[in-house]
């Protein structure tokens, strides 16, 4: 579920300074009223964080061969050489 953010529709507030968030499901209805001072609030953008998988050490030489991966290198029109992995040596393209 995600934490969203409110904040007064007039300002800044004392009583709430000025915003504050609730855990709610996506599709429960937004607050209309702060909990604390009663004032109508609406709800605002706010950060979150994202981590995704791809990291310099998961896309590692020595990591993508430890999970059966081949690599080659390009050294001419149609001719690659292995840089790692257990794949052929070469590959050629037949034309």
């Amino acid at each position: 579920m995600p934490i969203y953010e409110y904040e007064p529709k007039d300002g800044d507030c004392k009583d709430c300074d000025g915003r504050f968030e609730d855990l709610q499901g996506i599709n429960d209805n937004p607050h209309t009223h702060c909990p604390k001072c009663n004032k109508e609030c609406h709800r605002v953008l706010s950060t979150f964080y994202a981590k995704t998988w791809r990291t310099k050490t998961s896309v590692s030489e020595k990591n993508l061969e430890k999970k059966g991966f081949t690599q080659y290198k390009r050294v001419g029109k149609g001719q690659y050489e292995k840089r790692f992995g257990q794949g052929p040596e070469q590959l050629k393209a037949d034309r």
